[in-house]
């Protein structure tokens, strides 16, 4: 094996304009691919040049074709790969993607671009196993961290957010796919502003499942939605249809979650009538709302909650089992059915 060793010290600034871009690479910007054991670091500066990228976005003006933009950053096909202390800033979409990799540690990088930015997901775990995501600090206009289809043993710690969308797995299950991502864990972070705090999203049709899955010791500050589960996610310009297929989402444990809610569900769990949310647990809650009262919306949600928890979440244990399908999943702990060490 030949070690590798990549320093950049310097800024590295891609083209501005869109027109420039080389059209036999219409979606990646720098790649590292099919490394083993490299070292990515050196204190600098990845600068996406994105601004104009954005305003031809359809997101920012619905008359502009939805067409994709570059990543800033790529790992792929990898193995054993550490990056160290770089800044992604002003990514043309994506600021840095590990896809098709496994053992990928990534510390001390800081994602920065502004809130109005679309698309612009900070770091993106596709079809990866064994990754670790530490003391980083992401500021955007889409997911902090998003998670997808054929992930495994995701470990963040120490992750500041916002502003963004939070910390997403999702979305999964779209035009019927399979989506399965399991073993995540979420350990210490702070959400500042953010749309959403921790979110798993998925779309009607698809099949699969999310599991063992667990957030705990997080802070949220004016975070518009602190805890969602939604399995309605419907990102289209057309109304999507209802579906009676959906992706499994179970085994999810949010522990000691703290903070203040901007909007007045504070935990929402949308969960699909005929593939309901199972053995989801809540321990050590306490989101506020500043101006007004939190509550806990459930639809085919099942689960419990001990310690403090607040607002109440007595709907996981009482939701209407005879109106969602699997309601004999209905998890009372006392049979034993969760494993709150996941």
């Amino acid at each position: 094996m030949i070690f590798v060793m990549v320093q950049i010290a310097g800024t590295i600034v891609a083209p501005e304009e869109p027109r420039n871009w080389d059209p036999k690479n219409p979606r990646i910007w720098i790649v590292f691919s099919n490394l083993e054991g490299a070292r990515i670091q050196g204190g600098g500066v990845i600068d996406g040049s994105g601004s104009k990228w954005w305003a031809a976005s359809c997101k920012i003006n619905k008359t502009n074709p939805c067409r994709g933009a570059p990543t800033a950053m790529t790992i792929d096909s990898s193995s054993k790969v550490r990056v160290k202390g770089l800044t992604i800033q002003s990514a043309q979409q994506m600021h840095f993607t590990i896809s098709r990799s496994v053992a990928i540690r990534i510390s001390g990088v800081r994602v920065d671009s502004p809130p109005d930015s679309p698309n612009t997901d900070g770091i993106h775990i596709s079809e990866s196993t064994d990754i670790s995501i530490q003391n980083c600090r992401i500021g955007t206009g889409d997911d902090c961290i998003s998670i997808v289809n054929a992930s495994s043993n995701i470990k963040m710690k120490n992750i500041d957010c916002g502003p963004g969308h939070g910390i997403s797995i999702g979305s999964l299950g779209k035009d019927n796919s399979v989506g399965i991502v399991t073993g995540i864990v979420l350990d210490t972070a702070t959400l500042t502003g953010t749309t959403n705090g921790l979110r798993i999203k998925t779309w009607q049709g698809g099949s699969g499942y999310v599991r063992s899955v667990r957030f705990e010791n997080v802070k949220m500050d004016d975070v518009e939605n602190p805890i969602i589960i939604d399995q309605f996610y419907c990102d289209s310009p057309t109304v999507c249809k209802n579906k009676t297929e959906a992706v499994k989402i179970s085994q999810v444990i949010y522990r000691n979650i703290s903070g203040t809610s901007r909007t007045s569900k504070a935990m929402k769990f949308a969960c699909s009538d005929t593939v309901p949310c199972s053995n989801i647990v809540l321990n050590n809650i306490n989101l506020e709302r500043e101006n007004g009262t939190a509550e806990t919306y459930c639809n085919c949600a099942m689960g419990f909650d001990y310690g403090f928890v607040r607002p109440a979440a007595d709907c996981l244990r009482n939701d209407d089992s005879s109106r969602c399908s699997g309601g004999s999943e209905n998890n009372n702990r006392k049979h034993g059915q969760v494993n709150t060490e996941l």
